[in-house]
């Protein structure tokens, strides 16, 4: 006997283990962790990435919007996969129609 031993006991054996165990005991767990993730994290992304379809789709001349960088504006014309804004009185830039967070309503933007 030394010393660790009376601090920390020592760990001895039981004997054999048994191998009666359920092997699809971890089955259901597995099934309730992608049902938490599926409602929790797909779910809502998959919602909000058709809203933000929605919007593109339904973006024309006139409408006041916000990039993803933060730039307000108002869109003087719509293409296929670009859109420009005008950002101040003469000023117009040409951004991806991706880039467009949001629509605001009208008069928010003040050019």
């Amino acid at each position: 006997m030394n010393l660790l031993d009376l601090i920390i006991s020592p760990a001895f054996a039981e004997g054999a283990a048994t191998s009666g165990g359920d092997p699809w005991g971890g089955l259901p767990f597995l099934i309730i962790m992608f049902v938490l993730m599926y409602f929790l994290l797909i779910r809502p992304q998959q919602k909000r990435a058709k809203e933000h379809k929605t919007l593109l789709a339904a973006l024309k001349k006139g409408d006041e919007v916000v990039t993803n960088g933060g730039v307000v504006g108002k869109v003087a014309s719509v293409d296929e996969s670009f859109a420009t804004l005008e950002i101040a009185d003469g000023v117009v830039v040409k951004v991806q129609k991706q880039g467009i967070n949001q629509k605001l309503p009208k008069g928010s933007a003040t050019l």
